[in-house]
């Protein structure tokens, strides 16, 4: 009978054992994700914003360690270029060019959270857990596209946002969809789609030169 008794144990111990392979934490999962963006020299995507009641469309450009620009469609002609030293923004509408000077490294970077170290800062400063499981949802309700879902709340209050949903993509292990949520319950929404890899982007495509034209302020962040 203890035999017997034993036997079984082993039995119960062994299949616990095989099932715990299978898990997968958040936290690994979410480095696995920061892993394959570490592989990523270049992309581009078309990306869609959203913010309270505007949206805005466009195509993101990233290549490493830090250069960013986004070209937008809606609001049309305006530019978000950051060339690692000088983050310069035009708004046609304004017929106004902003620039800011920027540390080229440091968390302060513009384009960070799009790096291996700016995803590590997220998991540094936020918890990472499933929304509701390891297995792939629907993006969202009525969607065939699926994605994995992760809940990444903050560690203390003087972070930005309350609470940050990220979906990735099983598969290829890039960013679907974003949104943040500040304390004050408002929404900011990224969505990331038709990516296209290791392209091989010039420089050149970070070098933006706005209309002479448009007035131009200097240093905007901190003037009073």
């Amino acid at each position: 009978m203890k035999k017997i008794t034993v036997f079984f144990g082993l039995v119960f111990v062994c299949s616990l054992s095989m099932y715990a392979q299978g898990i997968l934490t958040a936290a690994a999962f979410f480095k696995n994700v920061s892993e394959e963006y570490g592989k990523i020299s270049d992309y581009e995507a078309n990306l869609s914003i959203k913010a309270v009641k505007s949206t805005m469309e466009g195509k993101v450009s990233f290549k490493r360690p830090d250069l960013l620009r986004i070209d937008f469609s809606e609001p049309e002609d305006q530019v978000i270029c950051f060339n690692g030293d000088m983050l310069t923004i035009y708004l046609p509408n304004s017929s106004a060019v902003l620039n800011q000077s920027v540390e080229s490294s440091g968390s302060s970077n513009a384009a960070n959270l799009a790096t291996p170290q700016g995803l590590s800062l997220l998991s540094r400063y936020y918890s990472v857990a499933y929304e509701t499981g390891q297995d792939p949802l629907p993006l969202e309700e009525g969607s065939n596209e699926m994605v994995v879902k992760l809940v990444l709340s903050r560690r203390n209050t003087s972070e930005a946002f309350r609470y940050i949903n990220v979906d990735i993509m099983p598969d290829s292990k890039l960013i679907r969809r974003i949104k943040a949520v500040t304390p004050q319950g408002e929404v900011f929404q990224f969505d990331f789609t038709n990516y296209v890899i290791n392209q091989g982007i010039s420089d050149q495509r970070f070098i933006y030169d706005p209309p002479s034209s448009a007035n131009n302020y200097n240093n905007f962040l901190f003037s009073e």
